[in-house]
């Protein structure tokens, strides 16, 4: 009886711990609301964002008191928080805002560049930290996790932006959803122009080329994804950005 009393007392200790073991919150919520108001080429209904504005707010909370455990999370499920949480903290910042023509009408009246835009304003908290989009994209993302990808998967709420996806980033599918990403924004004729020996690539490419040329030219890398083959010597420019509201 004294060991079937012990066994049991194990048994209960660590069904207590794993209880208590924090787990990555659900994206359920984001996965809905995106599907109801992103269509499939990535245009926004920020007015139906605005009108499900409580919903989205029950899953802004559920990220800001469920910061990722670099300990207990995998690489990935931290990934696909930064990732969703940047892209619904931005969808937040319009509709706090809606009706406006670009999000870059919420600069500060004195912005310099890299240092007092739209993107440091930190309007939102994770883990009870006041934190901005900025930080996500350049100290979190860009940093942490050294993946050119997310260039295409966060959203700046732009017409020159890569499309907002339709649908929440999963951890267990998060390197299927970032290459269909890629290969998208790459191929979109709305964005980028591709030749052979002549290319006009988003401005994205000329802004972040360290992330992009980190094994070769920025032509190598568009390569994987692109459908027309590039030549390594063609000319390569870069188009005009557009900050004007992705909005259907």
């Amino acid at each position: 009886m004294r060991w079937l009393f012990l066994i049991l007392l194990l048994a209960d200790c660590t069904g207590a711990s794993r209880q208590t073991v924090p787990r990555p919150p659900s994206h359920d919520i984001w996965d809905k609301l995106l599907q109801k108001h992103v269509d499939k080429a990535g245009w926004v209904d920020y007015k139906g964002f605005e009108e499900d504005s409580e919903i989205l707010e029950q899953y802004l909370e559920l990220l800001g008191s469920n910061a990722p455990d670099k300990k207990l999370w995998s690489e990935d499920e931290q990934l696909v928080y930064w990732i969703n949480a940047y892209n619904a903290f931005t969808v937040k910042l319009i509709v706090d805002h809606y009706p406006l023509k670009s999000i870059r009408d919420l600069d500060p009246l004195l912005s310099i560049p890299t240092l007092n835009t739209v993107w440091h304003r930190k309007f939102f908290k994770i883990g009870g930290r006041k934190t901005s989009l900025d930080e996500i994209e350049h100290e979190i993302l860009r940093k942490q996790f050294e993946e050119p990808r997310i260039h295409f998967a966060i959203n700046c709420a732009s017409y020159s932006c890569p499309p907002l996806r339709a649908e929440a980033y999963r951890a267990d599918n998060i390197n299927n959803q970032l290459n269909e990403q890629a290969t998208l924004f790459i191929n979109d004729p709305l964005r980028n122009h591709i030749k052979e020996n002549q290319v006009a690539l988003s401005a994205i490419f000329d802004w972040f080329q360290e992330d992009f040329t980190q094994d070769g030219s920025v032509i190598k890398y568009v390569n994987q994804y692109s459908h027309t083959p590039i030549s390594e010597s063609a000319d390569v420019e870069y188009l005009p950005y557009s900050w004007q509201l992705n909005e259907k």
